[in-house]
This record gives C-alpha cells, structure tokens and sequence, in this order.
C-alpha cells in the first residue's frame, strides 16, 4: 500500500511539473528575423486597363513567410502607448518627451511596439528615433502625428531640415491607419519658394524646410498602411538603406506645393514600392544616385512631376542607378511621365530600366531624357556625361499634353544613349487631333512595333566611340 501511495504522489508530482513546462514553452514567443529584400519579390501584375489602377483593398502580403503578431497582440507583452508616458494628444500639447519614452523602452526588448491610439492628435518637434534596438520594433500609428505649425512655431534649437528620423535601425516597422499631417502650407508660403514673393517672385532669404519622414542609414524597413500629407519638403526619404518595402501608403499634398516629392531615394537599395497612391506638387517618386534593384508597381501618380530619375551628375560628380523597374503604374495630370535628367559634365551610368504597362492621362513629356538639365541660364557646355544606355519601354499608352511632344531623347552630344527599345507605345493628345513629333538628339535604339506618334528620329546600331565609354562610368 505504502509503495502504491509513493507511486500516486511521484505521478502527481511529475503531472504537474510537466504541464507546467507545456505552459511555459507555449508562452515563449520566438521573433523570426525579416529578411532584406536583396531583390524584392514582384506581386502579382493586376491586368491594366484604360482606368488607372486602383489600391486594392487586400494588399500584396509581406515576403516574410512567417509573420509577426500583429501590433498590440497581448501575447507579446510589449505594446508600449504613448499616452501611458504622459502623452494627451489633444493637437496642443508638447508630445514629444512621451514619444521618446515609449520608443527607449520599446526599443529595449525584442518585438516592441510604440503605440500612438487612435482618437488622438499628437505634436512632436523635431526627433531622431535611433537604434541599434532589439529586433521586430514597430511603431504604430493609429492616430494623427504631426510637428508644429510652420516656421514661427518651429523650435528655435531644432533642425529645420527634418522632423521624424529613423536612424541606424535594422527590422523596423513604420505601421497603423493613422496619419502623418505635415502642417505645410505656412512653409510653402514663405516668400523664398517659387512664386511666393511679391507680384509671383521668388524672394532671396532663407529657404530651409523639413522633410517630414527620414531613414537614414538604415536596412530591412517597412512602411504600410499610412496617410502621408501635407509635408513642408520631401514627405518621405531614405538614405544610405537597404530592404525597404513601402505598401498600400497615400501621400498627398496640393499640387503646387513646391518640392514636395513623394518618396526619394538616395543610395538606397533593394526596394519595393506597390499599391499606393501619390499626389503632390513635385516628382511622385525620385531615385537619386546609388540606388539599385528598385521595384515599383501598382502605383498611382497625380497630379505630380512623375516619376524621375535623377537629377544626376551636379558639379560634375559621379552617379550610378541601375536595374529599376516601373510597371502596372499609372500617371495623371502630371508635368513629366518617365523622366531622366542629368547635368553636363556627370560621370558614371543609368543602365537597365524597364517601363512596363503604363497608363498616361494628360501628361506632358510622358517619356523624356534629358541630359541638358539645368535650373539656371549659367550652365556651361560639357564633354563629359552620364552614360544612358539598355532602357525599355514597353505598353506605354494613354494621353499628353499638347505644350509638349509626348517623347523627347535630348542625349550628349559626346556620350550618346543606347540600346533604347521601344514596343507598344501609343500616345494620342489629350486636346485636338494634332499628334507631335517625337525629338531626338545622338539616341540610339530600335522600334519593336510601330509607335504612336511615329519615332522616326532614333539611330540605328551603336555609335562608332562606344567603347570609349567604359572608361567613363566608375560603376
């Protein structure tokens, strides 16, 4: 009997020791890394019609097959709300040193989440949210962000050339069905910008605005779901990053809200930009040099400067953009489609785009390179060039405006651009029923089908000093 009452008590004991780990194992949560985006995975290519696209309400799901929890998943433990650190969020207060609190203690522990509720309206100054942090840190926002109200209010100590700044971060998410409010228009007035001085003039003085959103030096960054507005400057830029996935955001402002890119990029590579909308009073999205493996799809323009590449090679420096794709994009009511622009006396290259199923609607320049580019009347005549060479333009149609022919290849005189393919391309004028020629200057490249209008102006083959070119790219 003795030895059967051992028996019982030693297999309660184990019963329950045992159990015990099961509830401890289930409770551990594992973070799974996000992988960058060394070539970010296209989605699915919606079928492009004579309606521009449309953000779908599903959007393309994230390539990290084993997804976090969402933000605010009681499970994790670490969802740290910024009302908790003393934000109020009534569009008044100083939010700021509750923001800074919740992101020290988020980003202290793996897979924190700084949570800005939904029902407030919080104001920060100026603030840089550095790391390194602990891995899978999300900040997200459901309500309305937003920096003082124009120049008089800025902080005399802040920078005046950026607000929000991720900074040396790895694995970070920028997240919520909230809004990113940019308070601009008190920065656009300011009598230095373009046609805000006296009687349409552009005033001497200080010129200096914030860009709002900044990742700087930074890799393996998502951006979904926001509303983005209103920025004094850039509404959004990185710099010196790598794996960056941009999903399903709307970034608006008016549309002569002067230098107001949507997104830019500047040595930033590795990127995915899809299902999202763009208008604003300057390019929808530039690519500056440094950048590479560039993916753009599904994404709505306009009004806007379209989409740019460049201005590359000021103050004859050195730019290298390659393997950039744009398709399943649309382009509205817009001063440029598809741009390239550099200044004389560049060195390096822009090699290997692809332009593929694009719809215009009233567009000026729609397909345009221009290696004359200049922003005043003292540019100099150059021998020197950024080279322009394997550019493809696929199932380009829709409408221009009549101001301008709808193609124009302005190339160097002494660097030509080659090996330019055009398929598929049918521009009509939006008004009237003349179509314009295209220009073209020293480009060389071949006609798969026939075009509309007519570009009867490209060179056959290669030009007889191309080899000499090589020598001039330092890519």
């Amino acid at each position: 009997m003795r030895i059967v009452s051992g028996i019982l008590v030693i297999y309660i004991i184990s019963s329950i020791l045992f159990g015990h780990l099961i509830c401890v194992a289930r409770g551990r949560y594992h973070y799974h890394k996000r992988r960058g985006l060394s070539n970010p995975p296209p989605p699915p290519p919606p079928v492009l019609t004579a309606d521009p696209p449309q953000v779908p309400s599903d959007p393309y799901p994230s390539p990290n097959p084993n997804p976090d929890p969402a933000p605010g998943d009681s499970n994790t433990g670490c969802v740290f709300d910024v009302t908790s650190f003393g934000a109020v969020g009534d569009g008044s207060c100083d939010d700021t040193a509750a923001f800074r609190a919740a992101w020290k203690a988020a980003c202290a522990v793996e897979s924190g989440v700084v949570l800005a509720p939904e029902g407030g309206v919080f104001k920060i100054t100026s603030t840089i949210f550095s790391g390194p942090c602990k891995p899978g840190l999300v900040f997200q926002l459901d309500g309305v962000l937003m920096p003082p109200d124009g120049p008089e209010e800025w902080p005399e100590k802040d920078s005046k050339t950026q607000w929000l700044v991720f900074y040396r971060l790895d694995g970070v998410t920028f997240a919520g069905k909230g809004t990113v409010e940019g308070n601009g228009q008190k920065w656009w007035d300011l009598p230095c910008k373009p046609h805000r001085g006296p009687e349409g003039s552009t005033s001497f003085g200080p010129c200096v605005s914030p860009t709002m959103i900044r990742f700087f030096m930074s890799n393996n960054i998502e951006v979904k779901g926001l509303r983005i507005q209103n920025s004094p400057q850039f509404h959004m830029k990185f710099d010196g990053c790598e794996g960056v996935l941009i999903n399903d955001i709307q970034i608006s402002s008016p549309k002569l809200s002067p230098n107001t890119d949507g997104i830019h990029l500047g040595n930033t590579r590795s990127v995915g930009i899809y299902n999202s909308l763009v208008s604003n009073g300057d390019d929808c999205i530039s690519i500056g040099t440094g950048c590479s493996d560039i993916d753009i799809q599904g994404v709505t323009c306009g009004p806007s400067h379209g989409i740019s590449i460049g201005s590359l090679g000021v103050h004859n420096s050195q730019a290298c953009v390659s393997n950039i794709t744009v398709r399943n994009t649309a382009i509205r009511d817009s001063d440029n489609g598809l741009r390239i622009k550099t200044w004389q006396g560049g060195t390096g290259s822009v090699s290997n785009l692809l332009f593929e199923n694009i719809q215009m609607e009233n567009v000026l320049n729609c397909i345009i390179v221009d290696q004359y580019y200049c922003q005043s009347k003292d540019c100099r005549n150059e021998t020197s060039a950024v080279r322009v060479f394997d550019i493809e333009y696929r199932n380009i149609k829709g409408t221009y405006d009549v101001r301008s022919p709808p193609i124009h290849f302005a190339c160097s005189d002494t660097v030509a651009c080659t090996n330019i393919t055009m398929s598929e391309v049918e521009l009509l004028p939006e008004e009237g029923e003349l179509v314009d020629d295209p220009f073209c200057w020293n480009a060389y490249g071949t006609q798969e089908t026939l075009t509309i209008p007519p570009i009867d102006c490209l060179l056959d083959g290669s030009p007889v000093v191309e080899e000499a070119y090589d020598s001039n790219l330092g890519c």
